[in-house]
Parts: C-alpha cells; structure tokens; sequence
C-alpha cells in the first residue's frame, strides 16, 4: 500500500509540472500586489524593478522570488524554468539562442546561495541577456 502511495505522489507531481499554462493579463497583473504585500519596497525600488533594473538589495531579490515563484519560473528544488519565461512572454528567439542563454544563466546553485540570492543571480543574468533585451522592447516603460 505505501508504495502505491508513493507512485501516485511521483505520478501526481509528474502531471501537475506538466501542467503548467502561461498567466492571463488578470493573473499578471494580481502577482504583483500579492507579492508586494509580502515584500514591500520604497517607490524608488519598485520604480527601477519595473524599469528592469535590478539593484543588489535584500527586498529586490525576495520580491523577485516572489514574482518568479507566483508566475511559475522558478523552483527552489530545481531553478528557473526558461521555456517557460519564453512561453509567457512569446519572446520570438529562436530555440538554439534560448538554449544558449539558458545555459549560460541557470546554475544548480552549487555554491549553496539562499533561494532567493540564487533566484536572483539567474533573473539578473536573463534580463541582461538578448531575452531581457527583448522584454525591455516589448515592455517598454
């Protein structure tokens, strides 16, 4: 009986990974409220994080946990997920690039960093690449 418990948790965790859809506008737009109730930051703070600009700030990198955690791109057990990142956002890179850059970003945290300093240093190094290029482009402020 245990192990068909523990078979039906793998199967379940299996399924609801593969399950995940992008966020609708209205779910993009509730994250962000839900996530600064939590972590607060000053005007000047949120100013330059929707400006995609990313100090090196306690509040800026759990508030960025946060966002990631909420949207489904990051993982404490297994990182950002960047096919993901790129289905949200339909950032029209082609597949090689997307790799190329994920590879270059997503570390397994070896070095043992807290959650959301290692959640950081992966965001930080994906907006500062082509794919962060082209959200600024997208998204502009």
């Amino acid at each position: 009986m245990k192990f068909f418990i523990v078979i039906l948790a793998v199967v379940a965790l299996a399924y609801a990974k593969d399950d995940w859809v992008p966020k609708t506008e209205a779910e993009l737009d509730a994250i962000s409220p839900e996530c600064l109730r939590d972590f607060p930051l000053s005007k000047e703070q949120l100013q330059k994080y929707t400006s995609l600009v990313y100090p090196e700030e306690e509040a800026i990198r759990k508030y960025s946990l946060c966002i990631t955690k909420k949207l489904g791109f990051f993982s404490e057990h297994e990182g950002y997920h960047v096919d993901r990142v790129v289905n949200q956002f339909k950032i029209d890179l082609d597949e090689a690039e997307v790799a190329a850059i994920a590879e270059r970003c997503t570390d397994k945290n070896v070095e043992g960093s807290s959650v959301h300093v290692w959640a950081y240093r992966i965001h930080k190094c994906l907006m500062t690449s082509k794919m962060g290029d082209r959200l600024k482009a997208l998204y502009p402020e």
